[in-house]
């Protein structure tokens, strides 16, 4: 009877351990063959899920119960013990074919996406030595070279005032006196440079290095080829002069154009806020003059081609509060006089508005406006390199 008994248990066992196998490679089959694709990285509490959910079976709950002395786990000790942290130590011991098919698969996919990416990781690493090289090679202006403006894909400029050599543009309400230019001002805090763009998206004509996708007439949101790349290079000249340059590159003209100079007021009210020693405040801009490649105001610097610059000042022509807008202008005259000096030809006209453009916000705000749609990207990178040089000039460091 005691050997009819014992060869009866082991056969019990013997049957238990089969319906383990057999449950596990049906949870596996089950798992690898459905319909929708199943993610390689198998969550361990799903399966876990689907083994409690065959254990509302009485006879299937009796056979985990058997199960027990297989993972050192009695079901007095089980009665004591975190439910899921019980399921996760059986399935590590009896699920241990889905973790290996899982390592196969995840190799398999690994090796086939290393070949499919191979082509793409050269392209990608060819395109960041590019971008490398042009970040390590800062060339600064120099100053003893020969300027002229070219007049093709250009426009004879216009103005209603001049000052010296300045030529300006006036647009306001407020007339041109001699007591505006020799009114002195005082610049504070000017390490502290501020740039941004109200029309992030204005681009220019593509060329063979940066050529683009128009998301509109001259305009895109890749950051890459917008004027907010234009900032990027203004950014890294100004650098290597010793100015703290922030450059900010927020849509506001991006899903709708309207308004974009009331989200570009909150964008630079917050910086203000948390950086007041900034009083150098650029908006750098892209000129809406035209709407092809026909026009393209550019400068002969040396042997370089560079577009051409236009800075606006805005007044209190309009109505609103803007106490301080002659400051604005008189630094603008500064800028305007030291480009003239250095590089002539580099600026055009001074224009003078009756809008403020967000400049009552501090003493030395200005819209900068660089080429028009018909430069290149090229010309306007180039045209940053003696911008900087000129503000260095003029906006000393203290």
């Amino acid at each position: 009877m005691n050997v009819t008994v014992i060869k009866l248990k082991d056969l019990l066992k013997y049957l238990v351990v089969m319906g383990i196998v057999l449950i596990t490679i049906s949870l596996t089959t089950r798992f690898f063959n459905k319909k929708e694709k199943i993610d390689i990285n198998i969550n361990i509490q799903d399966v876990t899920q689907k083994v409690e959910e065959k254990l509302e079976n009485k006879t299937m709950k009796y056979i985990y119960s058997l199960i027990m002395p297989i993972t050192n786990i009695t079901e007095e000790n089980n009665e004591n013990m975190n439910q899921q942290n019980l399921n996760e130590r059986i399935l590590n011991i009896n699920l241990g074919m889905i973790e290996t098919t899982k390592i196969r698969t995840n190799n398999n996919e690994s090796n086939i996406e290393d070949n499919q990416t191979n082509v793409s990781n050269e392209e990608t690493e060819q395109e960041n030595e590019i971008t490398n090289n042009e970040e390590d090679s800062i060339e600064l202006a120099k100053t003893d070279v020969n300027t002229q403006v070219v007049e093709e894909n250009n426009i004879t400029p216009s103005y209603t005032d001049t000052y010296q050599d300045i030529q300006i543009k006036n647009q306001s309400s407020n007339p041109i006196t001699e007591d505006l230019f020799a009114e002195q001002y005082e610049f504070k805090n000017t390490k502290e440079v501020l740039i941004y763009h109200t029309h992030t998206c204005e681009s220019y004509t593509a060329t063979e290095k940066y050529n683009y996708q128009m998301t509109g007439t001259y305009r895109t949101t890749d950051l890459n080829y917008s004027v907010a790349r234009v900032g990027d290079e203004l950014e890294k000249q100004l650098s290597e002069y010793g100015y703290n340059v922030t450059h900010d590159k927020t849509y506001h003209d991006y899903p709708a154009y309207n308004g974009s100079y009331d989200r570009s007021q909150e964008t630079v009210k917050a910086i203000l806020n948390n950086n007041p020693e900034i009083q150098t405040m650029i908006d750098l801009h892209r000129d809406a003059v035209g709407s092809s490649n026909e026009y393209a105001p550019s400068v002969l610097i040396g042997d370089e081609s560079a577009a051409q610059l236009m800075m606006v000042i805005g007044t209190d022509g309009g109505g609103l509060w803007h106490p301080k807008w002659k400051q604005n202008f008189k630094l603008a005259v500064m800028i305007q006089q030291k480009a003239n000096e250095l590089y002539p030809g580099l600026f055009r006209p001074i224009i003078l508005r009756d809008s403020r453009y967000n400049q009552h916000l501090t003493t030395g705000a200005m819209i900068i406006e660089v080429g028009a749609t018909g430069n290149t990207m090229e010309q306007c990178l180039t045209s940053m390199k003696y911008l900087a040089k000129v503000m260095s000039e003029v906006i000393k460091l203290q």
